[in-house]
């Protein structure tokens, strides 16, 4: 790496060192490692709550309904991969996964869980504003392991619909960017018989823009976590490595190769038919591209549970239903990891989704889809915020602008070379 200018201006003399399998393997484990059945120690009576999870296997970051909606990218010199969550995986191969976790056999899970989405690296362009200056100087360098986290929204946005629309929540949402009317739930309102409280002085009132923060908030969250997880490993490894600025709604994806979809910026952005009509006249009305899904060597590898790759809305919704409470899923297959001593008698006790919550479900995701052209309305269904890249540590930088006492007498010696 090369600070070109400035008081800390630099050349390093070395040359690049790549890091090896094993510790590319713990950083991945450290960040989005299966590590066994969830406890689900939850309510699960009527209006307990406990059934608005998505799935019973953990990872080494907590999740947002055990739904494990960010999924991982690790990138470097010799290609792409990306890290499989338990849903993207057969029940054999979670079990295979869970055995070898229990021997710490950290390099073989990394080889069983990845699947390699391109040859060599994945990059973005360092010019603004998909990147910032801060980083330009080291981001991507040769020897580098780039990890990018990414958020998939969907099913955690579907799941959490699921229970605000059930009959003990009775949330009721509109549309702010259409006068405030009903955002495709108004039969379902207890002013016309429905059980949806649309009395807003019963704090029971949302609209799209607050349901799809918090549905973003959720997932970014637990991103955090992952790049926490992150930090510490490159720490315990002695290795270098920092979080970086990675949001942009598509140049990560079109680097990555996802399926990508163009839409009007006016359409995009939601405006209303008036401003609309003034950006096409203008010729200000440009085309816009957002990911749509992953795929690579004729299978996909993310999918979001929205057109084209569910038929409706109305299918994406039965489907996260089916993820829950259909035969292969979380709360009725027996053959999933589980730590109750009775799973079966545990599940046969968990009351499913309600026919109205799904049927409302499908009333506002079909209203989100059909005014707004995509689901989500207000994001993309898959984002980026943070990435992190680690690397080896070059400690002559240090020696000539840092005081020892400053980094850790411990760490200064564990990072350098000629201490092992």
């Amino acid at each position: 790496m090369r600070i070109p200018s400035g008081p800390l201006a630099y050349q390093s003399k070395h040359a690049a060192d790549p890091l090896n399998e094993a510790e590319k393997a713990a950083l991945a484990f450290a960040a989005s490692g299966i590590t066994g059945p969830t406890l689900a120690d939850l309510a699960y009576g009527k209006d307990g709550g406990g059934n608005i999870l998505a799935g019973r296997v953990g990872r080494t970051i907590a999740s947002g309904d055990a739904i494990q909606s960010v999924a991982l990218v690790v990138t470097d010199d010799t290609g792409t991969w990306l890290v499989r969550r338990p849903h993207d995986m057969e029940t054999g191969e979670i079990h295979d996964v869970l055995a070898l976790a229990e021997k710490g056999e950290l390099e073989e899970i990394y080889r069983k869980t990845r699947v390699k989405v391109s040859e060599g690296r994945c990059a973005v362009p360092l010019t603004p504003i998909t990147n910032l200056p801060i980083n330009r100087w080291a981001l991507f360098a040769p020897g580098s392991t780039y990890f990018l986290p990414i958020n998939d929204l969907t099913l955690l946005y579907i799941n959490g619909l699921l229970e605000i629309f059930n009959e003990y929540n009775g949330v009721f949402v509109m549309d702010e960017r259409a006068g405030f009317r009903p955002a495709g739930v108004g039969r379902y309102a207890r002013s016309k018989g429905g059980h949806l409280e649309d009395d807003a002085s019963k704090l029971k009132v949302a609209t799209i823009r607050q349901v799809e923060v918090m549905v973003s908030e959720f997932a970014t969250i637990e991103q955090g976590m992952m790049l926490q997880n992150l930090a510490l490993m490159t720490e315990a490894l002695a290795l270098g490595g920092y979080p970086n600025f990675a949001n942009h709604e598509f140049a990560w994806f079109q680097s990555l190769g996802f399926r990508m979809h163009t839409m009007d910026a006016s359409r995009y952005l939601g405006t209303r038919w008036l401003e609309r009509l003034g950006m096409k006249l203008l010729g200000k009305d440009f085309e816009v591209e957002f990911p749509l899904g992953l795929e690579a060597n004729g299978k996909t590898l993310l999918k979001p549970y929205c057109p084209p790759y569910h038929e409706s809305m109305e299918d994406a919704v039965r489907a996260v239903a089916e993820l829950k409470f259909g035969e292969k899923g979380a709360f009725r297959c027996n053959e999933k990891p589980s730590a109750w001593t009775d799973s079966r008698s545990v599940m046969n006790g968990i009351t499913e989704v309600s026919e109205r919550a799904i049927e409302t479900t499908i009333a506002y995701c079909n209203y989100v889809f059909e005014t707004y052209g995509r689901f989500p309305a207000t994001k993309p269904p898959y984002t980026t915020v943070m990435g992190f890249q680690a690397c080896r540590l070059d400690t002559d930088f240090y020696e000539k602008f840092y005081k020892k006492e400053a980094l850790g007498q411990n760490h200064w010696d564990r990072g350098n070379p000629g201490k092992d």
